[in-house]
């Protein structure tokens, strides 16, 4: 079994961050959205992302590493480009979709990033296999419901 690095540790930590974000975007779009299967969908991936936090941070902390709190900037700006492109755009409900799989593929190569990069104990390895299959499994319900929208 590996041993954390401070590398393994910083990883996670922007991973994590990155999670933050995620979530924060699906509740803003699950309040900004009247359609009631795209709600109850970004509902469901805020409560998933939040989860997925929990996770990493109980993975985080068992190694003793320290636990950074909050989101990133970009996070924090691209959510305002959320709320900018809503009000001006006609089909907001297409663009709220479209901005959710372009971030849930920016999520998986995080993942990837973080799975062939870092030399990582198995109990993280398989936290992060799990966060990610479920995100690209979500992915492609989104791009299903992109073409029904």
């Amino acid at each position: 079994m590996s041993t954390y690095t401070e590398n393994v540790g910083n990883k996670l930590n922007s991973l994590l961050q990155k999670t933050y974000d995620a979530e924060q975007g699906y509740k803003k779009a699950a309040e900004n959205i009247d359609n009631a299967v795209l709600k109850s969908f970004f509902t469901r991936k805020t409560k998933q992302r939040y989860d997925f936090g929990h996770e990493l941070k109980n993975e985080i902390s068992s190694f003793g590493q320290t636990i950074e709190k909050g989101g990133t900037a970009a996070g924090a700006a691209h959510r305002t480009w959320m709320d900018f492109k809503s009000f001006f755009t006609t089909n907001d409900e297409q663009s709220m979709l479209e901005e959710a799989i372009r971030g849930e593929k920016a999520s998986i190569e995080e993942y990837k990033d973080v799975l062939t990069e870092t030399d990582l104990p198995s109990s993280t390895q398989t936290i992060l296999l799990q966060q990610m299959n479920q995100i690209e499994l979500d992915l492609s319900k989104e791009k299903v419901m992109e073409n029904i929208s």
